[in-house]
């Protein structure tokens, strides 16, 4: 390969022009394992898609001087979290109060490829250094990443060369959407939120689970976010037709209740499984067409997942009390519901490893990641908050809190 193409230009990514070969080095990554399935993302042609929605984003491309080949790609976004919390002391007092959240500006990294004929070139690198100075350009202390478990050169590109650690193991839970609507539990009540109480109701319960966004007022007015659901006892005094609001609610809670969000990534971006053997296919068919027959029996099938499918995203999962568990069980189950009548394939989540609801989502473990990996890097050389310290050197809470724009 001779020297000219190794010189390269790292630059922003130029939609009026790029497009079409962006598209072309992702259809090259997407090279499956021979005889093995393997996920492919359709991006509806919008590269940017999956940050678009982020308070600050940014795709860069890295090009060829001598021919203005595009030979890979990287995105990032950037948004406020909450990276710990802190008791604040009455003055008359030495008792604490409630916990406040101490925020921190955090960078995400996403969607970097490399064209396979360019690779072992350093281009991932130097696409990682660019996006990273984009970074602290506007002022992010910390740079994270989600990669698989066993993607070696991924981990070996971030951990060896690019400075990031080994950060949290959360798990990614999909459950298949069947041709038969799932029973909801007759003992609990659901109740959609307004957007004004669910905001209301996560800030007051979890901004301080980590990962939280300050902007979530944000996510949940964003034309994506379906609605936020909330599970109470049946025969309570909350009902949908009686809520008296977040305010009322927070102060005189049932002894149990749960509440998630349901995220419309169907019309983000198409997922496909391929490689599946005609056995496979024909097997898969065949629980379709028997659960459509006699969805009576609520037989559980394998959806088609072998063509360009969507899912629903499910986040800001929580509750409280003995019972919360089965409570998220119910909201897992009508959400379920309302991603069959959205035409969806598969409903999936990410909870912390040790969320203590995670026994209360249904999932099928072969479709999903008992150990996504999280990777974080420092960027800067101030905290935050000096009360918390370095975030990269900080244990793992029970809970995190998975922002659906950037799933």
């Amino acid at each position: 390969m001779g020297d000219d193409k190794c010189v390269l230009v790292i630059r922003e990514f130029d939609p009026s022009k790029d497009l079409t070969s962006v598209e072309e080095v992702e259809k090259r990554c997407e090279v499956g394992p021979s005889g093995k399935l393997s996920l492919f993302t359709d991006l509806l042609g919008d590269p940017i898609c999956r940050v678009r929605h982020s308070p600050a984003f940014l795709m860069l491309v890295a090009e060829l001087s001598s021919t203005k080949e595009i030979v890979g790609m990287i995105r990032g976004c950037i948004k406020t979290v909450t990276c710990g919390k802190k008791l604040y002391r009455n003055g008359k007092s030495n008792h604490p109060t409630k916990p406040f959240p101490v925020y921190t500006k955090l960078a995400y990294i996403l969607g970097l490829r490399v064209s396979p004929s360019h690779r072992r070139m350093g281009i991932g690198l130097k696409l990682v250094r660019g996006m990273e100075d984009w970074f602290v350009l506007n002022g992010a202390e910390y740079s994270y990443l989600a990669t698989e478990n066993d993607n070696k050169p991924s981990v070996k590109l971030f951990t060896d060369k690019c400075g990031y650690s080994k950060f949290r193991t959360p798990s990614i839970l999909v459950n298949p959407v069947f041709a038969h609507q799932l029973p909801v539990s007759n003992r609990v009540t659901l109740i959609k939120l307004p957007q004004s109480d669910a905001e209301l109701l996560y800030r007051r319960r979890f901004s301080t689970t980590e990962f939280f966004p300050r902007d979530i007022d944000s996510v949940l007015n964003n034309r994506l976010n379906i609605g936020t659901f909330l599970a109470v006892p049946r025969g309570g005094c909350y009902t949908q037709k009686s809520w008296p609001g977040s305010d009322k609610f927070l102060s005189d809670p049932p002894e149990s209740w749960a509440v998630l969000s349901v995220w419309n990534s169907k019309d983000v971006f198409r997922l496909e499984v391929r490689g599946a053997s005609r056995m496979t296919k024909a097997l898969a068919k065949t629980t379709r067409i028997v659960d459509k027959l006699l969805p009576f029996f609520r037989l559980p099938s394998i959806p088609e997942v072998f063509r360009p499918f969507g899912l629903h995203f499910l986040y800001g999962l929580g509750g409280e009390g003995p019972r919360a568990a089965k409570f998220v069980n119910a909201l897992c189950a009508h959400a379920h519901n309302l991603a069959k009548q959205g035409g969806c394939s598969v409903v999936a989540t990410e909870v912390a490893n040790l969320e203590p609801l995670k026994i209360g989502v249904p999932h099928w473990k072969s479709l999903s990641c008992d150990q996504d990996l999280w990777c974080i890097k420092r960027l800067g050389e101030d905290y935050s908050d000096g009360s918390v310290g370095d975030w990269t050197k900080s244990p793992p809470g029970l809970s995190i809190f998975v922002d659906p724009r950037e799933f």
